[in-house]
């Protein structure tokens, strides 16, 4: 795969196929929801995911409360199944149920991964943020906060990734 093609895959993965980020403990508790924000690179020398997530939201609970996260890339047929996972809250019922997917232990972490996931990154958070208005240097940003709930950044080492029937 040449430099492009990555970049384009990683466009896609985040604008297009979305991801699932999982954050708790496969043996006690955890919830998800779908992303379509975030980025890959490397910082401090590790590689890292780096995602966003709104204090309202019920993962954000479970962001705060463990050391780890998974972000899953599912196959095409699977969008809606992302959809439902990024609008239902976690606090409303058992939406991982309700959306049919399977979660199961990680290698490395205590977040789950899925086994209908066709690729599974395993993270363990390294730094956190919150965004600051003052610091936006595009005004347009403001527009993504009506209600003034502005995201936390998480920046996750990855420490495991693997790709299942791609």
């Amino acid at each position: 795969m040449n430099k492009k093609e990555m970049i384009d895959k990683i466009f896609e993965l985040w604008d297009k196929q979305w991801l699932l980020l999982t954050a708790g403990d496969f043996a006690k508790d955890y919830n998800a929801m779908t992303v379509a924000w975030g980025s890959f690179g490397v910082m401090w020398g590790r590689p890292f995911a780096q995602v966003v997530v709104r204090p309202t939201r019920y993962t954000f609970e479970f962001m705060e409360k463990y050391d780890s996260f998974t972000l899953c890339g599912f196959a095409p047929e699977y969008k809606k199944t992302l959809r439902l996972l990024g609008t239902m809250s976690g606090r409303d019922g058992d939406k991982i149920a309700r959306a049919g997917i399977t979660p199961v232990a990680s290698q490395k972490i205590a977040a789950p991964g899925f086994a209908e996931a066709d690729l599974t990154i395993e993270c363990r958070k390294i730094y956190w943020q919150d965004f600051d208005p003052q610091h936006f240097l595009d005004a347009g940003i403001e527009k993504n906060y009506p209600g003034k709930d502005y995201h936390r950044v998480y920046f996750g080492e990855i420490l495991a990734m693997r790709e299942n029937g791609v």
